[in-house]
């Protein structure tokens, strides 16, 4: 994968990613702060605990800091981030890590 493709998947995710947290303020789903930095998003729940998000661009990594511990992605060859130990699919894991933090259903479509 190139640079330039890894960016754009990057990019792509996290704003994917901020949509959902979006829709969920709006609709009043949960009151989520969602700050970001340049590739990073960290997202506060409402009992101040937090799910990170960052991108690894030398390692064209996604990576997830969560309670269930650190997760580390990589794009497959049909557009899904992949964690490299398990095989998990990253907005399957983020929804997992997310509505166990937040003691309810949270689910990143």
């Amino acid at each position: 994968m190139s640079d330039a493709q890894y960016d754009e998947a990057i990019r792509a995710t996290l704003a994917r990613l901020e949509r959902t947290v979006d829709a969920w303020l709006q609709d009043d789903v949960i009151d989520i702060d969602s700050a970001r930095t340049g590739g990073m998003i960290t997202l506060t729940l409402p009992n101040r605990s937090q799910l990170i998000i960052n991108a690894q661009p030398p390692l064209h990594e996604l990576w997830l800091a969560a309670r269930k511990g650190g997760f580390h992605f990589r794009l497959s060859t049909d557009g899904r981030w992949l964690d490299t130990r398990s095989g998990a699919e990253f907005f399957s894991l983020l929804s997992d890590c997310a509505s166990d933090q937040a003691g309810q259903p949270l689910q990143f479509a």
